[in-house]
Order: structure tokens, then sequence, then C-alpha cells
């Protein structure tokens, strides 16, 4: 076989293997939409009481899904800043306490999140005297949201700031900035594509979460228990009608987004 020959045989391996990646994710969208019921359709976003659930639970998820991204911009942005740029001890602890919920299965992240902010838990009754509860509030759901996608933010915005040249804001702080303004004036800007593409990720992490949200807030319901909730009560063909009409908003939004990120 010729080197020409041996690079096509190459390719050919490599588009098959993707092909066959893109065919295993689509396949169960394109299903979800063959088995859609008219009539289901009909009789859930008909109904006035049913659909009046879902526009609750839509706005629940997305207002949530929203706060934790703003909370985790807040405070992960710091946080990978820290992580990118400084040696401490104690740095790799922190950062594996950062990925946990990668590794945690839902209904233990919900676990965890009752053990330490539930009204029994240990900080329950400081967080009560200050007039929180997160057990079914709409904190309940923030709070899980930003627990589960904090490390698809956090990591995601190091990685970019890692890949900046510190002598970038060496420059800086030789003109007289400061290290928080070198941080907001140089290294933020040159880090906003990571900084946007992180908040998109922890966004989606967050709108798709419902295992933890079982355990700690299933009431105000988000849209995910929802789907289930009509899947168990009214049956397959209700949760389909549901679950696409959120499938093509999610994928709209999702598809918008990334848009505005330049590659």
């Amino acid at each position: 076989m010729s080197p020409v020959e041996r690079v096509e045989a190459s390719l050919v391996l490599l588009y098959a293997a993707s092909s066959l990646l893109v065919l295993f994710l689509l396949i169960p969208l394109v299903s979800l939409y063959l088995r859609l019921s008219p009539e289901a359709m009909a009789r859930v976003f008909g109904s006035p009481v049913l659909a009046s659930q879902v526009r609750d639970a839509l706005a629940t998820s997305l207002a949530a899904s929203v706060a934790s991204t703003l909370l985790l911009l807040v405070l992960g942005v710091p946080l990978a800043y820290v992580l990118a740029r400084r040696e401490f001890p104690g740095k790799g602890l922190v950062e594996a306490v950062v990925d946990l919920p990668f590794v945690m299965p839902h209904a233990v992240a919900g676990i965890m999140l009752l053990t330490a902010y539930g009204s029994r838990g240990l900080l329950g009754p400081l967080l009560q005297r200050a007039g929180l509860r997160i057990e079914d509030s709409f904190l309940g759901v923030v709070a899980v949201m930003a627990f589960v996608s904090a490390p698809l933010l956090v990591d995601t915005v190091k990685a970019g700031i890692a890949s900046i040249d510190p002598m970038v804001e060496a420059v800086a702080r030789t003109l007289g900035a400061g290290p928080v303004r070198a941080f907001l004036d140089v290294t933020l800007p040159m880090a906003w594509r990571h900084v946007a593409a992180g908040a998109l990720l922890a966004w989606a992490r967050g709108l798709s979460e419902v295992g933890a949200l079982l355990v700690v807030a299933y009431y105000p319901k988000t849209l995910n228990i929802l789907i289930l909730e009509y899947l168990q009560v009214y049956g397959l063909p209700y949760a389909v009608a549901v679950s696409a009409a959120y499938a093509a908003l999610a994928a709209a939004v999702f598809i918008a987004l990334r848009r505005l990120l330049p590659p």
C-alpha cells in the first residue's frame, strides 16, 4: 500500500469512527420525535392545567440555571485564577474538592447537600436563623445546580487563564496596575472566550440536573422533574411530548449561544 493509500485508509477509519459516535448521539434524538404523538401534544399543551405546569416548571429551570451560573461566575472565576496562577500548600486538595461533583452520583450529591445545608444538616440551623432553607425551595434548586456544574466552569476558566503568558500580567504590573487591576484589565479580557464557554457549560449542566433535585428540592418543580412525573402518572406519550418541546428549546438556545462564541 502506498503512502497516499495509507493516508486515505486512515481518513476513512477516522471518519467512520466519528460518524458512529455522531449517530449514537443522534439516533435517540430522532427516535424521540418519531415517538411524538400529536394527540399527547394537544392534550398537554391544550390543557390549561398541564400547560401551566409546564410553563411554571420551565420558568423555574431557566431562572435557577441562570442564577446558579451567575453565582459561579462571581465565585468560580476568581478561584480559577488562583488555581491557574498560584502555588500553595493544599492546592491539589482544593482541585480535588472542585472536581468532586464530577464523580459523585447524582443522588449522593443531593444527600451531601442535605447533610451540609439541610435544616438538620451541619449548617442548617445557621441558615434557618437567616431565613434560608434549601429543602423544597428555589434556593435549593440553585444550590444543587451550582454544586453539580461548578467543576465545568472552574476547570474551563482555569485552562484559559493558564494558557495566557504570565508575562502579560507582569507588564501590566510594571505599569502600575495592582494584581486585581491586572486581572480585570488584562487577563480576564484575554480569557473571556473560556469564561463564556465555562458559563455555557455550567448553565447547560445545571439545566439538565434531576437526580440531586429529587433528593433536595422536588419543589418548585423543574421541567426535568415534571417530565419524570408525567412519565409515572400519565405514561410515555405525555413525557415524550414535553421532552420533545424541551429538547427543541434547549437545542435552540444552546446553538444560539454557541454561535455567539467565536471559534
